[in-house]
């Protein structure tokens, strides 16, 4: 397994272990209670580790033509 593949792991513990700290109502954030604000923010936060991922996995340098 390719060691980028462990920055993976960085959504699934914003996700999973951060909802155990950010679940209250309060404070508001941009108009949302915190915890749909984290949701939201890890959404955006995972399209672009998963993004670097895909730069820097190397199968993914291949040209097809």
């Amino acid at each position: 397994m390719k060691k980028v593949y462990w920055l993976g792991i960085i959504p699934v513990l914003g996700f999973v272990i951060g909802a155990l700290f950010s679940n209250r109502v309060t404070p508001y954030v941009l108009g949302m209670p915190f915890f749909h604000f984290w949701v939201v923010l890890w959404s955006f936060l995972t399209t672009g580790i998963l993004g670097i991922i895909y730069k820097l996995d190397p199968a993914n340098q291949k040209e097809d033509f």
